[in-house]
C-alpha cells in the first residue's frame, strides 16, 4: 500500500485461532476483533469453528443471492431477533417474508422524496439548535464527547421529523436515555454463546434492558396517541404518514402495537446509525484538517446566508464522496447475520440447517479483491467520474436490493446537512492521548468515547 495514504484506525488482523482467543480474553464482545486476517481476502470462508457453523460471504454475487432470499431460506438471524425483539417486536427490522413485504410497502411512502422535502425544515431546526450549543463549547473551549454530541443531534432530528417534538421535551429525553442504556447493554455480543449454542437458542436479556424497553415502548405509545387524538392536518411528520398507511390488499392500517414496533425502529436505526457515521466523519476531519479546507472550497459557494437548501444537498460531489468513503470504512451496520432454515448450497458452499450466514459490510468494503488500497481513506474513488469503475455489489452500507434501508435517502440528506453546517462554522481538534479503536456493537462505534475540542472557524 502507498505509505503516503492515510489509514484510519482498524483492528489488528490475526490468524483465526489467535483472534478467537484474544476476543474471549478481552471479553468486550467486539466482533471486529474476531475477524481473522484472511477474512479480508477470501470469497467464502469459516469464521473459526462453532457448533452452528459460521460462514462469512464476501463474494458480491453470493451476498446478493442471500440478501434477496427468493426461496425464503435465509431469515434474519435469531441472534439479532432475540436481541431486538423486546424493543421493536415484530417490526420490519426483524421480520421476513410476506409480513416484511406488507410492512415495507406501507412504510416506503413515509420516506419518499416529497416527504423528505417536508422533513428537511425540521432537520434544519434541530441542526441550528445544536450549532448554537457547539458554538458555546467553542466560546469556552470545553472538551466534549463527539459520540454523545452526534447521538444527541441525530436523536433530535428523529424526534422532530418523526414525532414533531424536540429532544428537549421531557418524553423525548427519557426515550433517549433509555435508548442509550439499551444500546450499551444489548449490543455486547456473547461470543461464547455464538460458538457453543445451537441455532434458535433463547436469548435472555438482563432485567435493566427489559425495563428500558418497556419504558421506551410506553413513551412511543404516548407520542402515537397524541397523533391519533389530534385533529386532521395537525401533524405533517413521518409518524402521521405511517399512521395513515393502509395495507393495499386489506385496507387495514397498522395497529397501535405495530405502530410502536415500527416507530421504535425509526428511533433506534434512524439516530444510532447516522450518529455512528458522523462520529467517524468528524474524527477523520480532526485527524486530517486538509480535508476541511477541500470541503469548504466546495461548500462555501453554495451556503447562501450560512444555510444549505434541500436542492443543494443533491449537488456537492466531493462532500458526498467523503461521506461515502467514511461509510465504506466504517459501515454503521458492521455485520448482517442470517440463518439457514434448511440445508442449502450457495456458490458451491454447502451449509447445514442452522448455520449462521454472515454478511459483513466491514470486510466486503475492505476486501483486497474489490478495492485498491482497501484500508486507506480515499474519497476520490466515489467521485462521479470514478464510481463506474467500482465493483458492483461490493459497497452495501445501506443493504441492497429489496432490503435496501428504507431510510437511506433520509440519512444521506441529514448527514450532508449536518456536515455542511459544522464544517463551514467550526474547526475540530482531538484531545491528546487518545487511542481510537473501532468496535462492532449495535453499530460501528469507537470502543471508547472520542473527546474533542471545537473552535470557531479561523
Amino acid at each position: 500500500m502507498d505509505e503516503t495514504l492515510y489509514t484510519p484506525p482498524k483492528p489488528n488482523s490475526l490468524p483465526a485461532v489467535i483472534a478467537l482467543i484474544r476476543s474471549l480474553w478481552k471479553g468486550d464482545g467486539n466482533l471486529l476483533e474476531l475477524l481473522p486476517a484472511e477474512a479480508y481476502h477470501f470469497d467464502i470462508g469459516h469464521l473459526g469453528r462453532s457448533r452452528r457453523g459460521t460462514v462469512l460471504f464476501n463474494k458480491p454475487s453470493a451476498v446478493k443471492e442471500i440478501m434477496r432470499d427468493q426461496q425464503g431460506v435465509f431469515p434474519k438471524s435469531d441472534l439479532m431477533v432475540g436481541a431486538l425483539d423486546p424493543l421493536i417486536g415484530e417490526s420490519m427490522f426483524v421480520t421476513d417474508g410476506p409480513k416484511w413485504r406488507r410492512q415495507r410497502a406501507m412504510i416506503d411512502p413515509a420516506f419518499s422524496l416529497m416527504r423528505l422535502n417536508v422533513a428537511y425544515g425540521a432537520m434544519c431546526a434541530a441542526t441550528d439548535d445544536h450549532v448554537e450549543m457547539i458554538s458555546r463549547l467553542a466560546d469556552t473551549q470545553s472538551p466534549f464527547s463527539l459520540d454523545l454530541a452526534m447521538s444527541h443531534l441525530t436523536a433530535d432530528v428523529i424526534c422532530r421529523t418523526v414525532f414533531s417534538t424536540p429532544l428537549a421535551s421531557d418524553i423525548a429525553e427519557e426515550v433517549f436515555d433509555d435508548f442509550t442504556l439499551f444500546e450499551k447493554s444489548v449490543a455486547q455480543v456473547d461470543i461464547l454463546r455464538m460458538i457453543s449454542k445451537p441455532a434458535w437458542s433463547e436469548t435472555k436479556q438482563v432485567p435493566e434492558v427489559l425495563e428500558a424497553c418497556q419504558r421506551i415502548r410506553h413513551h412511543i405509545g404516548g407520542l402515537i396517541d397524541t397523533h391519533l387524538d389530534g385533529h386532521d392536518g395537525e401533524f405533517n411528520d413521518i409518524a402521521s404518514a405511517v399512521i395513515e398507511a393502509k395495507d393495499k390488499d386489506t385496507g387495514r392500517p397498522f395497529t397501535r402495537e405495530e405502530l410502536i414496533d415500527q416507530l421504535g425502529v425509526f428511533f433506534l436505526a434512524g439516530h444510532e446509525t447516522t450518529a455512528s457515521a458522523l462520529t467517524w466523519v468528524f474524527y477523520i476531519l480532526a485527524e486530517r484538517p486538509e480535508w476541511m479546507v477541500r470541503l469548504r472550497e466546495e461548500l462555501d459557494p453554495v451556503m447562501v446566508d450560512g444555510a444549505l437548501s434541500f436542492d443543494d444537498t443533491k449537488k456537492l460531489p466531493l462532500t458526498r464522496a467523503f461521506f461515502k468513503e467514511v461509510l465504506r470504512l466504517y459501515p454503521p451496520i458492521t455485520f448482517v447475520p442470517r440463518v439457514a432454515l434448511e440445508k442449502v448450497e450457495i456458490e458451491g458452499k454447502r451449509l447445514p440447517r442452522g448455520a449462521l450466514v454472515m454478511i459483513a459490510p466491514w470486510t466486503l468494503h475492505r476486501h483486497s479483491q474489490y478495492w485498491e488500497n482497501p484500508h486507506a481513506f480515499i474519497p476520490e474513488r466515489f467521485l462521479p467520474e470514478n464510481e463506474k469503475s467500482l465493483t458492483a455489489g461490493a459497497y452495501i452500507p445501506f443493504g441492497q436490493g429489496p432490503h435496501l434501508c428504507v431510510g437511506a435517502g433520509f440519512a444521506q440528506v441529514e448527514s450532508l446537512l449536518i456536515m455542511s453546517e459544522l464544517i463551514t462554522k467550526f474547526d475540530f481538534e482531538m484531545m491528546p492521548d487518545q487511542q481510537v479503536v473501532p468496535a462492532a456493537r449495535l453499530t460501528t462505534r469507537p470502543a471508547e468515547q472520542v473527546m474533542m475540542r471545537v473552535r470557531h472557524r479561523s
